[in-house]
């Protein structure tokens, strides 16, 4: 029993980052109903650019400022220069952009900074808490954290603020928002930016736990949105609690399965959902109940 509740402990570490990562993409459609494959890119730039920095002699959390801001620039530069221009094209071109833009962050990343894994000390080094022979460290409690306050501070941004509200009102009605006075494009661009705060930070907090490298940013990525989907599309509470079933259903196939099949466990947990409820968990009927 130890042994399954501390995989328990790892797969809700592990599902609070996928969940993080589900949050971004949750807010990008939100806002502009694109869905951006190039989140899982924003996350391995926070946690590479990072590491690179400490590496370079700079102080830990002025490397990890440096490294949210930096990711800031990119999202909204790839906002501003990649789909700004074609925003009228279909959908699908839409999507396949933020793909290329995957591949092209990617390998970019390879060539300018460096191909070999990079991984960071975990924020303050402190004794882990043994519960009954579990034992929860330190790295885990702030993921955790940082997890919920990221999931209130978008809920509050959402619902309670004048941007928050001018973001998701240019998604749904481009013309009425125009109307209004809503400066469509600058809302676009700050919604990219604060998904690549949000991806950056979830790379700086997943990089302690394992390695990253310049194309850990796909596979990461895709777990985030299959997260999304799984715990109800367009929702972020959906998108932490898909992320966090994702997490905990890897580090059990882990265990009981065989590490060969855990990418297999997730994807079929992916078709088993959507077979039963295409909407997700917590999806709703009514679109705009999204919350």
């Amino acid at each position: 029993m130890e042994t399954f509740f501390q995989l328990i402990i790892s797969g809700l570490t592990l599902g609070s980052i996928y969940g993080l990562i589900g949050l971004g993409f949750t807010l990008i459609f939100r806002a502009s109903k694109i869905i951006n494959f190039a989140q899982g890119e924003f996350v391995m730039l926070g946690g590479v650019i990072t590491a690179c920095l400490i590496k370079s002699g700079f102080p830990y959390f002025i490397s990890a400022i440096i490294a949210i801001s930096i990711v800031i620039a990119v999202g909204m530069l790839f906002q501003l220069l990649v789909l700004r221009p074609i925003k009228d094209a279909p959908l699908l071109i839409l999507i396949m952009i933020t793909v290329g833009g995957s591949i092209f962050i990617s390998n970019t990343t390879g060539i300018v900074l460096n191909t070999l894994p990079q991984a960071l000390p975990p924020f303050i080094k402190m004794p882990p808490i043994i519960l009954s022979g579990i034992v929860i460290s330190s790295q885990t409690i702030w993921v955790w954290v940082a997890t919920a306050l990221l999931l209130i501070i978008l809920y509050i941004i959402a619902k309670y603020t004048i941007i928050g509200k001018a973001i998701e009102a240019s998604a749904e009605d481009s013309l009425g928002a125009a109307l209004l006075g809503i400066n469509q494009n600058l809302m676009m661009m700050l919604a990219f930016g604060i998904s690549g705060a949000i991806g950056a930070i979830a790379g700086i907090f997943v990089t302690p736990i394992f390695f990253i490298k310049y194309n850990s940013g796909i596979i990461l990525g895709l777990k985030g949105f299959v997260g999304a989907i799984v715990g109800g599309w367009g929702k972020y509470s959906g998108a932490i609690l898909g992320g966090i079933l994702i997490g905990v259903a890897e580090s059990l196939s882990l265990a009981f399965i065989s590490a060969g099949y855990k990418d297999a466990v997730i994807f079929g947990i992916l078709l088993v959902i959507l077979s039963i409820r295409p909407k997700g968990i917590l999806g709703s009927t009514e679109m705009d109940e999204r919350l």
